[in-house]
C-alpha cells in the first residue's frame, strides 16, 4: 500500500506539460529573422529569480529558434521573442485507509510556468504562443528542467495547420 502511495506522489510532482495557441490566419515561412526582448521573471523562489535563470533561457531560445532555421538579428526582426517565468508552491492532501483509521499524506510541490511568447514585429500582434509547466519538489528543481521546457515548447513551431 505504502508503495502505491509513493508511486502516486512521485508522479504527482514529475510532470511536465506543454500548451501552445497561434493564429491560424498566419503562413509561419514568413518569418525568418527574430530578437529575444528581455525576459520577465515573476518568481519569489530564488532559484528561479535572476540572472542565471535568464541566462539559461534565452540560450535555449537561441539555439533552439536557430534549430528551427530562423536566424538572431539585433535590429528589424521578424519575429520578437518574449516570455515569463513564474512559480507557485502548491500542497495536495490525500487521504488513504489504514488499519483501524485513516492516513493522511501531504505532498509539497513547486508548480514552475514558462509562456514563450512569437509576436510579429511589424504588427506588433502575437503570433504564438507556448505555456510549459513543469511539477517538481522544489524550485531548484525546476530550474533544472528550464532548457527541457523551452526545448519541448519549440519542438511546436512552426504550428501544424
Amino acid at each position: 500500500m505504502f508503495g502505491l502511495m509513493f508511486l502516486a506522489a512521485s508522479y504527482c510532482v514529475s510532470a511536465q506539460k506543454v500548451h501552445n495557441e497561434f493564429d491560424e490566419t498566419i503562413d509561419f515561412s514568413q518569418y525568418k529573422t527574430f530578437t529575444i526582448r528581455e525576459g520577465q521573471l515573476r518568481s519569489k523562489n530564488p532559484s528561479l529569480n535572476n540572472e542565471l535563470v535568464r541566462k539559461k533561457i534565452d540560450a535555449e531560445l537561441r539555439r533552439r529558434l536557430t534549430e528551427k532555421g530562423l536566424l538572431e538579428v539585433t535590429e528589424k526582426p521578424d519575429l520578437n521573442v518574449r516570455y515569463s517565468l513564474g512559480a507557485a508552491n502548491h500542497r495536495e492532501v490525500d487521504v488513504y485507509p489504514s488499519g483501524w483509521g485513516t492516513r493522511r499524506y501531504v505532498i509539497h510541490y513547486t508548480e514552475g510556468t514558462l509562456i514563450i511568447d512569437l509576436r510579429d514585429a511589424k504588427r506588433r500582434a502575437l503570433v504564438w504562443r507556448a505555456i510549459a509547466t513543469e511539477d517538481k519538489d522544489s524550485g531548484a528543481k525546476v530550474s533544472e528542467h528550464l532548457a527541457d521546457m523551452v526545448k519541448k515548447a519549440i519542438e511546436k513551431y512552426p504550428p501544424h495547420k
